[in-house]
């Protein structure tokens, strides 16, 4: 018999206390903009969503940015205001809702300073210690497509930003704009507020070595840096006494450029912040470039990125600490046990399962649904819009949960247990139909598998999808081939086809050549199934040794076992990806860094698309950092044993080959769906099979038809 032993987390679920403020567990929701309010006021959905996570058990609700002097200093319209009295009563509101849920608000005061895009489209400079320099590489934006330049060029208005070194006098003001947003804060009935003095915010701009290069009291010396920041928190303190807790957010460090904020620095100005009457410091991490440094601040790719930072800080003041940056439960429960932070901050996380804490305090930790870090939720604030998350369709529309119970029970027969198959089936058993999920392979996951071994991320909604699918009662059919007869004999009310997209060869001469691989081909050597007939004998024999061993059933095995030997295969030393898009460039990482030689050969002028914009410009500056020669705008033209002949803007060019993987040619395909149709079957579309629209799609489109059944 298997003992499965229960994660816990004691220290991240016990009580804390920050400044005057009694909070039930160390889990709190950082600041997210959700761009849900209209002209600076808060309305209902804003209160839905962080209600939502108040509900879930979380200790304290962190707002978006709200903008002291709105709408000066102003990056959206659609963020919330705090420099009139109209803006109390949603204020007021939200603290409601979020104390009836059981948690405390915390209200985040900002002036955006060099990025308040409202301040240019009226026409007023931006507020700024001193001028910017402009950023030393702009290279990812080749990566962006015309629709997503459109996007983010639309919400300029055509128009150019101008800036303002703050005098004596700006700044008297803006400390007077702090302290009044505060007194309004405590009149809605709000427990905190965050002082924002990171992100190339007007704070954080003063504090940065990089943004700051003025000569006065306020430049120079980190004292003098910190002097604005310290004067703010003296002058919210005056306001608000102890009636509210002030927590101060700052850079644990600036990446990207050469002079930036340094953790030692970090740690200095929070020894200030404290002797100014914080009450605890909040630490994240500023890209001073978001173009080429996004996914190191403020939303880092790496989990725990900012606990080295934060143990920093952390040994400079005796006020509690708050950590930031991928930090997941257990992450926390190791730095909070260890002493290096007192809470932990859970961002994007919380998007993905808003009952992450009341999922821990039941033990049942494995249920929480994962974030699988790709960015989706962050891409949509770059043109002003509301967030989505791949894995969460509830985001931004908390309505949508809990699922209405069905008056009816159908027979759900799900085809293809994929993100799409899996996800319909879990939504409508919770419906309270019964479902049967039927799949031609021998294990869970359909392509979502095959995307772990370069995704680790995605190996966390694997598991959670089959888990889920197992707990709910599904009638799980491996093995078994789904045609329309065999669909037909299971008596079927309702069918859900999810059968992934068609990955076809290049049709160009050689493209049928057996060191050829589809995503197909590539599936079926590294698991042991499929057809695979085409193969050279020897990998043919691998793949069913790694079968038979189990290898290949564990995605973290087959992880493990290429770095130490891919390398020594004859068929890996040269490859040549075709198809730079998703699965192309994260395969070409994939290879190299396990010692490949890769060249990938990309038709269109962007790479990544359709990964969401942060996500893809750190993926193709790995690829460069790998040695990934990359072709864009490349046509292929044949294929021979040894190489991959294409031309470039007419040129001709070759790349040795003694592998090629096709990553393009990827199309949604159903027949299955015509034939029952035409036998008169319900049936319903989702996932590839329907539009490629990889986990995002899959996930979306699932809710989608399982609701409607």
């Amino acid at each position: 018999m298997v003992v499965i032993r229960q994660q816990t987390f004691p220290a991240l679920l016990s009580p804390g206390e920050i400044g005057p403020i009694a909070l039930a567990n160390r889990v709190v929701l950082p600041a997210m903009d959700m761009n849900l309010c209209e002209d600076g006021e808060i309305h209902q959905a804003d209160i839905d969503h962080f209600a939502a996570r108040a509900r879930g058990g979380t200790g304290m609700i962190i707002t978006g940015c709200c903008a002291v002097a709105y709408p000066a200093g102003c990056t959206s319209r659609k963020e919330p205001g705090l420099s009139e009295d109209r803006f109390i009563p949603g204020l007021k509101a939200l603290a409601d809702a979020v104390h009836e849920a059981g948690s405390k608000l915390c209200v985040q005061m900002v002036h955006h300073g060099k990025v308040a895009r409202i301040d240019t489209l009226d026409g007023r400079p931006q507020l700024v210690p001193s001028i910017p320099k402009p950023p030393s590489d702009m290279s990812a934006m080749i990566d962006c497509t015309p629709e997503e330049l459109g996007k983010m060029a639309a919400i300029q208005e055509g128009k150019k930003a101008t800036h303002h070194e703050a005098t004596h006098e700006d700044l008297a003001w803006l400390v007077r704009m702090f302290a009044e947003a505060a007194g309004r804060v405590k009149a809605a009935g709000g427990d905190a507020v965050e002082i924002h003095c990171a992100h190339n915010y007007v704070l954080g701009g003063f504090l940065s070595r990089y943004s700051n290069q003025r000569t006065d009291e306020y430049g120079g010396s980190l004292e003098n840096r910190a002097r604005l920041a310290c004067e703010v928190i003296r002058a919210v303190k005056e306001e608000v006494g102890d009636s509210l807790a002030v927590i101060v957010r700052v850079a644990g460090q600036e990446y990207g450029e050469s002079e930036g904020l340094t953790p030692e620095e970090a740690a200095g100005a929070a020894a200030m912040f404290e002797q100014a009457g914080a009450d605890a410091i909040h630490v994240t991490g500023t890209a001073l470039n978001a173009f080429a440094n996004f996914t190191d601040g403020p939303l880092p790719d790496t989990v725990g990125f900012y606990t080295a930072n934060a143990a920093v800080v952390k040994r400079a003041v005796s006020i509690p600490v708050i950590t930031v940056g991928r930090m997941l439960p257990e992450v926390g429960e190791q730095m909070i046990a260890e002493g290096h932070t007192d809470f932990v901050a859970m961002g994007r996380q919380l998007l993905a399962d808003p009952d992450l804490v009341n999922k821990l305090k039941a033990g049942v930790s494995e249920q929480v649904r994962p974030c699988i870090n790709c960015y989706v939720c962050v891409q949509e604030n770059f043109w002003d819009a509301t967030p989505l998350c791949a894995v969460n369709p509830a985001l931004g529309n908390e309505t949508l949960l809990p699922f209405p119970r069905t008056t009816t029970r159908k027979h759900v027969v799900v085809v293809g247990a994929g993100p799409a198959g899996m996800e319909a089936a879990r939504v409508a058993t919770e419906r309270g139909h019964r479902v049967t999920l039927l799949d031609k392979t021998d294990r869970l996951g359909g392509t979502l598998w095959f995307s772990t071994l370069t995704t680790p991320d995605n190996e966390r909604l694997l598991n959670w999808l089959a888990q889920e699918v197992r707990r709910a009662g599904v009638d799980v059919r491996l093995k078994t081939e789904a045609t329309a007869a065999t669909i037909k004999a299971l008596a079927p009310d309702a069918v859900i086809v999810a059968t992934g997209a068609v990955r076809g060869r290049p049709s160009v001469p050689g493209g049928d050549l057996p060191h050829v691989h589809t995503g197909d081909s590539l599936r079926g050597l590294m698991t042991g199934t499929g057809d695979v007939s085409d193969q050279p004998p020897f990998l043919r024999a691998a793949g069913r040794l790694g079968a038979l061993a189990g290898i290949t059933k564990s995605p973290a095995r087959i992880r493990d076992l290429s770095r130490k030997y891919l390398k020594f295969l004859p068929m890996s030393k040269y490859v040549v990806v075709i198809g730079g898009s998703l699965v192309g460039l994260e395969l070409a990482e994939f290879l190299a860094e396990r010692g490949s030689r890769v060249t990938l050969v990309e038709e269109g002028r962007q790479l990544g698309v359709p990964m969401a914009m942060p996500r893809r410009w750190t993926a193709v500056k790995h690829a460069n950092e790998l040695g990934v020669k990359i072709h864009r705008n490349a046509t292929v033209e044949r294929i021979t044993r040894k190489t991959v002949e294409f031309t470039v803007e007419g040129k001709p060019h070759s790349a040795p080959a003694r592998m090629v993987v096709v990553a393009s040619g990827v199309s949604a395909a159903a027949p299955l769906v015509d034939e029952l149709a035409q036998a008169g079957v319900e049936v319903h579309l989702v996932g590839d099979a329907g539009e490629v629209g990889y986990i995002e799609g899959a996930m979306h489109s699932a809710w989608k038809a399982a609701t409607a059944i």
